[in-house]
């Protein structure tokens, strides 16, 4: 079997997503590189990028010849998966209308525990703008591999993105072999400018894909670690505020985060992002204080629940959704708030393990909610 670099190399058709270069063309970037410069990667000239208006962030597949240089792309096939005429004719960004999430993503039907918590007390749709907000050592990247499993396997339609920014080499690792999505990883062994350069080419090819009416769910872990990456590549630019962080550090990871959203009459872009908090860092703290209260979902993780083991480490009381009405059916509303009532007084480790009790009781989450009807 031949290695699929070779077979790259070797092919007369080419695919990847464009970075142009200013004033030199641009080229195809491989995915499962994590998007990095790589000497067998296509040349897009500049002829082709301004006959087909392509932007950075453009998935594109077509031909290429090879070259002394390198290949080069000679013709386009489809571009975001539309022809160059659909592409075109797309909406820009910043006229697509942003509506309330919808479609709930039915994350509790594969039975994971934690997953039919979130569903209840965190419902999540197309379009969420979500925050799982942790103190260290709570289980927040396994909780967001479940959220991956389960988002794909109810929405296999959807584009699914984790984005892994200055994580530990073996983490990235775990995630490329367990989880079903696409993963672009920059390691804590690569430069503060890697890490830059990743979110900027995500956050343009996201862009690109809820233009062409696409639905795209991206994960991120953690906006903590990006802001630090933006608060250190853009030092001095800006005032410095208390715990170092410089005042426009964070213009780019709000606006990642903001890109979020359910587009009426076209695509979404689901972003649920980790924060981290209570490390001692008066930087972390300053990075989540930006961020909270931006988004319209919170999962909120314990120290203490975690610290006693008790796993899910999910603070029920804390944990949330905005306009939850939104993505519940009267009666599962109903019935939703009923089961809040019940939580609200306990104690965080009582509250979840009187939950974990009575998912062990009913099977599935309609089951439970039909008995508190």
């Amino acid at each position: 079997m031949s290695h699929p670099e070779e077979s790259r190399r070797m092919s007369n058709t080419a695919s990847g997503v464009i970075e142009i270069m200013e004033r030199r063309g641009g080229f195809l970037r491989n995915p499962d590189r994590s998007l990095q410069p790589d000497r067998t990667d296509p040349f897009v000239s500049p002829q082709l990028i301004s006959r087909f208006g392509l932007v950075t962030g453009a998935a594109i597949t077509g031909t290429v010849q090879p070259g002394g240089k390198g290949p080069s792309l000679t013709g386009i096939e489809t571009i975001c998966g539309q022809t160059p005429e659909e592409f075109r004719a797309r909406r820009p960004f910043a006229k697509l209308l942003a509506v309330n999430p919808a479609g709930r993503f039915h994350i509790g039907k594969g039975g994971n525990p934690s997953m039919r918590i979130v569903e209840l007390f965190a419902p999540m749709g197309r379009g969420t703008r979500g925050l799982v907000v942790a103190p260290p050592k709570t289980g927040k990247t396994r909780l967001l591999e479940e959220l991956t499993i389960a988002i794909h396997d109810d929405a296999p339609e959807a584009r699914i993105v984790v984005l892994l920014v200055d994580e530990r080499p073996e983490e990235v690792t775990h995630f490329r072999r367990q989880v079903p999505a696409e993963v672009l990883a920059s390691s804590s062994d690569q430069s503060t400018q890697e890490h830059v350069r990743l979110v900027n080419m995500c956050m343009a090819q996201v862009r690109c894909e809820i233009e062409c009416g696409h639905h795209v769910v991206v994960l991120v872990d953690s906006i903590t670690r990006m802001g630090r990456a933006f608060n250190v590549h853009g030092s001095g630019s800006g005032r410095t505020m208390s715990g170092g962080l410089d005042s426009r550090a964070l213009e780019i990871p709000r606006k990642f985060f903001g890109m979020a959203r359910n587009v009426e009459d076209g695509g979404s872009v689901t972003v649920l992002a980790t924060a981290l908090i209570e490390t001692g860092s008066r930087m972390d703290d300053l990075i989540f204080e930006e961020f909270k209260g931006t988004g319209n979902s919170e999962i909120v993780l314990d120290r203490q629940l975690a610290d006693s083991r008790v796993f899910p480490a999910i603070n029920l009381r804390t944990t949330g959704t905005r306009r939850d009405d939104l993505l519940f059916s009267p009666e599962e509303l109903n019935a939703v708030n009923k089961l809040r009532r019940t939580t609200i007084d306990m104690p965080p480790a009582q509250a979840i393990e009187g939950m974990l009790k009575l998912l062990e009781k009913y099977p599935t989450n309609e089951e439970l909610l039909k008995s508190l009807a």
